[in-house]
């Protein structure tokens, strides 16, 4: 090893979902919305000033800013955005993450939480779910140095009650604690409500799922004012100008088409609805996801060989090689249509 490969910082990078390039796909790999974004975000693109792209952006981000806080009737100044919500998480981890501490996260949850924690050089300890994949609140009870976990969870689906996670955020006062709500829009109940009741909460979303924008990137933080100062201070000592001009323009149109969000969610929800009965009737089992995907086992075809036979057949779902979860396959809810081909291979094949 050369010498200066010594002081490298060294990382094993998160591996993000396959994106083949396939024509003739049904792509149920990557949790991408099925349906386009709302008609404002062609428009708004078509109409774009080209000579304004040689003109840096706003590096506040206020006319996006503006929308969501009015979406989810905040003040301004309880709104983060960023470049997807992995962005928004990455500057969480760093601003917040920094006692010495072990942050908390389930052992089965977004796997790029441990890469942020390695790369930040930040300790971490990660509480095993139960047996059916659930949270247990009392693992949360322990000191810390921050928490952080989706709600609901990836990739198993599963939701945390409100209840629960009152609990934990009230019973860690002293650290930061973050819910990572990326797929709240298709049935969870939001931690959104909370932020007005306790200062070391931060809420993340993203527009990638529920607004069908993931190729834009954008994600934001909703919090108490002072998580939002600290946050955008480290922005803007790590780069100033992170949203670009269109997606800003995009953005704000994805969130002010209220009806066509959630005719779009309604949609996912009762396509993955169906798909839970036509699954569980082919011997599949799972828990009650409230996501736009379903963590699935089948109870005598190993996972890994279906996931063969469907890529196959040009059908891409998502496997993980992991401990406890090597059995599972994770599968996006497509539209109707694709998810009825889905199913009728799966008659055919098992």
């Amino acid at each position: 090893m050369k010498t200066w490969e010594n002081n490298v910082r060294k990382v094993v990078p998160y591996t993000p979902g396959e994106q083949p390039d396939d024509k003739y796909m049904i792509k149920l790999n990557t949790n991408e919305n099925p349906y386009p974004p709302a008609p404002g975000v062609e428009r708004v693109l078509r109409g774009m000033d080209t000579d304004a792209l040689r003109l840096y952006p706003d590096p506040s981000a206020g006319e996006l800013v503006r929308a969501i806080a009015d979406f989810y009737r905040l003040d301004e100044d309880q709104v983060f955005v960023g470049i997807g919500s992995d962005d928004v998480l990455a500057m969480s981890f760093l601003t917040f993450f920094n006692s010495g501490k072990p942050v908390l996260f389930p052992d089965i949850t977004y796997s790029f939480y441990d890469v942020w924690a390695d790369l930040f050089r930040i300790p971490y300890k990660r509480p095993a779910l139960d047996e059916n994949f659930h949270i247990k609140k009392e693992d949360y009870f322990q000191e810390n140095g921050g928490i952080i976990f989706p709600n609901p969870n990836a990739p198993t689906g599963v939701e945390m009650p409100l209840s629960e996670i009152e609990e934990i955020v009230r019973e860690n006062q002293d650290v930061i604690v973050m819910i990572d709500e990326a797929y709240v829009d298709f049935g969870a109940q939001s931690a959104l409500p909370l932020i007005e009741k306790y200062d070391n909460l931060l809420v993340i979303q993203t527009f990638s799922k529920s607004r069908s924008m993931a190729g834009m990137r954008i994600g934001f933080a909703c919090g108490d004012p002072k998580l939002i100062k600290y946050l955008n201070d480290v922005k803007y000592s790590f780069n100033s100008y992170t949203m670009d001009r269109t997606a800003l323009a995009a953005g704000v149109e994805a969130v002010r088409d209220k009806e066509y969000f959630q005719e779009t969610c309604r949609r996912i929800i009762e396509t993955r609805e169906w798909a839970k009965k036509e699954l569980k009737a082919l011997g599949f089992c799972f828990e009650d996801s409230k996501a736009n995907f379903i963590f699935a086992t089948h109870k005598t075809c190993p996972a890994e060989k279906l996931f063969q036979a469907l890529r196959e057949k040009h059908i891409y779902v998502r496997y993980f090689r992991k401990e406890r979860i090597d059995n599972y396959l994770r599968i996006t809810i497509g539209t109707k249509d694709e998810m009825e081909q889905l199913i009728e291979f799966l008659k055919s094949f098992i």
